[in-house]
């Protein structure tokens, strides 16, 4: 039980620590980050009723529109809204990186609930793909929200950036999810996706960083 919970933990800790030495100016408070996360974790299960509850219903099933709808959008939602509540508006949240630690935060404290779940179900034998795909998607869905969210957070014309900040995690959580689902993305395939998909993180990591350099050598 020990080593499955380590299993479990492990890459999502260790990408939000990741994320978290990244911030060139000003790191955030540790009870902060872990605040966010916790919060994060707590929010997989009303997420899981609500798609147990579609799937119930009956008629939200197929691959499109379970990959869309009951995953990517039910969570990406859920974790945009986390952050608004506990993170968005607070005193910490004055740097526009702070936004990728905090929707991270939350990201992966969702994805650790999620992969402890999976990995119970499913054996250690999971463990590394799923550090990989789940639970990097989970991380770098927070990383684009989090970018745009700081964008919304120091713009005097928000409103753009922050629907950006749901839009762009929740299509390309769809099309991630439907994919799979459909098996349009063969293991061949889904690899260099999520290189993609690291590539477009750490850019938004890199610029983030660089525009509150800029901000800062303005003020």
């Amino acid at each position: 039980m020990i080593s499955l919970l380590a299993a479990a933990c492990a890459p999502a800790m260790g990408l939000l620590l990741f994320f978290y030495l990244r911030d060139e100016l000003e790191p955030e408070p540790v009870h902060m980050v872990v605040r966010t996360y916790l919060f994060g974790a707590l929010l997989a299960f009303p997420v899981m009723f609500i798609q147990y509850v579609f799937q119930v219903e009956g008629n939200w099933n197929g691959p499109l529109v379970e990959g869309l709808l009951q995953a990517a959008l039910v969570e990406e939602s859920a974790k945009w809204l986390i952050v608004l509540l506990t993170a968005y508006f607070h005193v910490h949240f004055n740097q526009r990186y702070d936004g990728i630690v905090y929707a991270g935060a939350v990201a992966l404290g969702f994805a650790t609930v999620e992969n402890i779940l999976y990995l119970s179900a499913e054996g250690l034998s999971t463990a590394f793909s799923r550090a990989f795909f789940p639970v990097s998607l989970h991380a770098l869905m927070g990383v684009v929200m989090g970018y745009y969210l700081g964008a919304a957070k120091f713009s005097r014309r928000p409103a753009v950036p922050l629907i950006l900040s749901l839009a762009i995690p929740v299509i390309l959580h769809g099309i991630y999810n439907a994919a799979v689902l459909t098996g349009d993305l063969s293991q061949g395939l889904l690899f260099p996706f999520m290189l993609g998909l690291w590539m477009l993180g750490l850019w938004k990591v890199k610029r983030a960083n660089q525009e509150q350099h800029r901000e800062h050598r303005i003020s």
